[in-house]
């Protein structure tokens, strides 16, 4: 089992780290010792926030497998090699799925599904080849253990998509004895901006998404919210366990178990008896 305990003298790459849970991880790294690549496709904070935690900023998007390209590339040029990547950009607007035109669908499945695969596609060969103990992180969601989430329903349907490949892909590493871990993050209520994930949409996209602050509801805002920098926190110590699945709310387990419930419910009237 791959575990990474001290991350000091490491290159990570950070997507979606301008801002966020990415930003929060980053700021973690970074103050751990790491030497960190922040990429977002907001250009106009990258750059800020880089010099602000004292990160390399590179502007990519995602959803574009020449830019993840020249991103490893620049990460490999500067630093020689790369330990840590956290494929972490993501959208998350709201919309009822029968609303949705299959524009819509592109878009988001091509940053948060799509955008993913690129990172793996690129950097699990990097990760690979210097033969170090290494790591790649998947952000999903809570949202991709239970979608019963009013309004995400296309959301949650891509972060089911990173539970599955992300799983599979630590199945299949620890089957290969190798030096690379797969690990997917599951955060509850972070405080965030993506929220505003409509600032990414392509132009000239007629959509039936909309930005909705889900802060705002009464009984979402009683939950418990973390700073992203808390999110790092967590990070980092599941890293240092060589978890594969990284949870920041372990108090909404009750919701994933009712889930559970319903499947083992449904197996047993298909027959089967434990």
């Amino acid at each position: 089992m791959t575990t990474i305990k001290d991350v000091s003298g490491l290159v990570a790459v950070v997507t979606g780290g301008a801002s966020g849970i990415g930003r929060g991880i980053a700021q973690r790294l970074v103050e751990h010792g790491a030497k960190v690549v922040i990429a977002d496709i907001d250009g106009d904070p990258l750059d800020g926030v880089a010099e602000e935690i004292g990160a390399v900023g590179i502007r990519t998007d995602v959803s574009d497998a020449a830019s993840v390209r020249a991103l490893a590339d620049q990460v490999v040029d500067r630093f020689g090699k790369v330990h840590l990547v956290f494929n972490n950009a993501g959208v998350a607007p709201e919309s009822r799925i029968a609303d949705m035109s299959l524009g819509d669908w592109r878009w988001i499945l091509d940053v948060n599904v799509t955008g993913v695969l690129h990172g793996v596609h690129v950097f699990l060969p990097l990760l690979k080849q210097h033969g170090e103990p290494a790591f790649l992180v998947n952000t999903s969601s809570m949202g991709g253990f239970v979608a019963d989430m009013p309004g995400l329903g296309a959301y949650a349907t891509t972060k089911f998509a990173i539970m599955g490949l992300t799983e599979a892909l630590a199945h299949e590493l620890r089957r290969e004895n190798s030096n690379v871990g797969a690990a997917v993050l599951v955060p509850g209520t972070v405080r965030t901006n993506i929220a505003r994930s409509l600032r990414a949409r392509p132009p000239g996209l007629e959509s039936a998404f909309v930005e909705n602050d889900i802060s705002s509801d009464p009984q979402i805002a009683k939950l418990r919210w973390l700073e992203p920098r808390e999110v790092g926190d967590v990070v980092l110590a599941s890293l240092a366990r060589g978890e594969t699945h990284i949870v920041t709310h372990p108090e909404w387990y009750p919701m994933v178990g009712e889930r559970a419930s319903r499947i083992e419910a449904a197996f047993e009237r298909a027959g089967w008896r434990g």
